[in-house]
């Protein structure tokens, strides 16, 4: 039986944390934030999790599952 090959656009992007939720990046924040408002800007400087919808396919990615 072959190794499993995970993802590895998938493991630039995700960390899984301890609790077992994926931590991800946000989209939206490289350039041209003149027109986006301060209350969009500072609500994307947060730490962001992936929705738990998409979170097991992730974890397929990742080998995790």
């Amino acid at each position: 039986m072959p190794k499993m090959k995970s993802v590895s656009g998938a493991l630039k992007r995700f960390k899984v944390k301890k609790n077992g939720s994926i931590k991800c990046g946000s989209a939206f924040r490289s350039h041209i934030l003149t027109k986006m408002s301060r209350k969009r800007k500072v609500a994307l400087r947060g730490p962001q999790t992936i929705d738990s919808t998409d979170a097991t396919r992730v974890k397929r990615m990742l080998c995790k599952a």
